[in-house]
């Protein structure tokens, strides 16, 4: 590991395949500006510390394009949201005040998200505007997330690491809290529904983000007005 924190193409190598999943040595040497030959030389050094392997995939005449992804160990470089400590002390609190204690506390938890992410959420109404906002507060707190736009005017809310994943595995609450974090944060005129979700064996987060049908009609209409 020392090697690695002295490399910092190797980390930038990391990062993207934790930002976009699954990727190949010349998309890698197109983003990193270096040759293919110097991504791969990285890549078999990543491979050698166990933090990246791969997959390989046949498309047509010739070799099969190997396609890298990170291994589990590569989560360690990533936060980690003090895992150890926050599955402590909910063991804990479960053992003091038993599942209704759990659940007081991650209301409490909610509660509290909700007004922190509201007091940096922009004056708009700009659905997109809110989302970067939320992205930008979630990176912060090590979510690595992301906007992307889809064709059919929709969202998704990409978080592409989860820094409470060991938490969230032993209290399954953590994640269906956030879902309803961000409905809240993004008001009652927005549609918020998961697809994604790395507990359950996904590469990341995704939340699917659109108006309410209601409210796509009523702007149809002013449109046409």
């Amino acid at each position: 590991m020392p090697e690695l924190a002295r490399n910092d193409t190797r980390k930038k190598i990391l990062n993207w395949i934790k930002y976009k999943g699954p990727q190949d040595a010349a998309t890698l040497a197109n983003r990193l500006d270096i040759s293919a030959m110097a991504v791969r030389q990285h890549l078999y050094a990543l491979q050698g510390d166990e933090l990246v392997t791969f997959d390989e995939e046949s498309h047509g005449v010739g070799r099969p394009a190997k396609y890298w992804k990170l291994t589990l160990a590569a989560d360690r470089l990533f936060p980690d949201g003090h895992s150890d400590l926050t599955i402590d002390l909910l063991s804990s609190l479960r053992s003091a005040f038993g599942d209704a204690g759990v659940s007081r506390l991650l209301e409490v938890r909610s509660e509290s998200q909700i007004a922190a992410y509201k007091g940096q959420m922009p004056g708009t109404k700009s659905l997109v505007r809110r989302l970067n906002a939320l992205a930008r507060v979630r990176t912060n707190e090590g979510y690595m997330a992301e906007v992307i736009r889809s064709p059919d005017g929709s969202f998704l809310f990409v978080e592409n690491h989860c820094s409470i994943c060991d938490a969230a595995r032993a209290c399954t609450g953590l994640c269906g809290s956030e879902l309803e974090v961000f409905q809240a944060v993004l008001g009652p005129g927005v549609e918020t529904v998961r697809e994604e979700h790395i507990l359950s064996g996904d590469r990341r987060c995704a939340y699917r983000v659109r108006p309410k049908p209601q409210i796509r009609r009523r702007a149809r209409k002013a449109t046409k007005g």
